[in-house]
């Protein structure tokens, strides 16, 4: 990375800080996602007393779509939080190329430039 795109050692110190308070966020939304969805399946005939079975339905769905989106991402975080113990934080997993700073503000797990994870989906 050339010095004009090197990013600030404060600059690293913060983002560290929000990957692991995002990581302990997405966590405990998992784990309370996953201890709901427990909770409904060992109880279902009791929740059924308190609601429909296309609400519990439509809420296992949610939980579901949000456990496919949450388990990426964490694997994100925790590369993101590998990179800058390596010293290697802002450079594309793929190419080795420079992410923009601001990329990395508005998402800080990011491991690729936008053009390698827009090609990458």
């Amino acid at each position: 990375m050339s010095d004009k795109n090197a990013l600030s050692k404060e600059f690293i110190a913060a983002q560290k800080k929000r990957l692991e308070a995002l990581k302990a966020d997405l966590q405990g939304a998992e784990n309370a996602a996953l201890s709901e969805m427990n909770d409904r399946q060992a109880n279902g005939a009791e929740a059924s007393q308190y609601e429909d079975a296309a609400q519990a339905m439509d809420r296992k769905e949610v939980l579901q779509a949000k456990h496919e989106v949450d388990l990426p991402r964490l694997a994100n975080i925790d590369r993101a939080l590998k990179k800058i113990e390596l010293g290697t934080y802002g450079l594309s997993d793929k190419s080795g190329k420079a992410i923009p700073k601001n990329r990395l503000e508005a998402s800080p797990e990011a491991v690729l430039t936008v053009e390698e994870a827009a090609a990458k989906e």
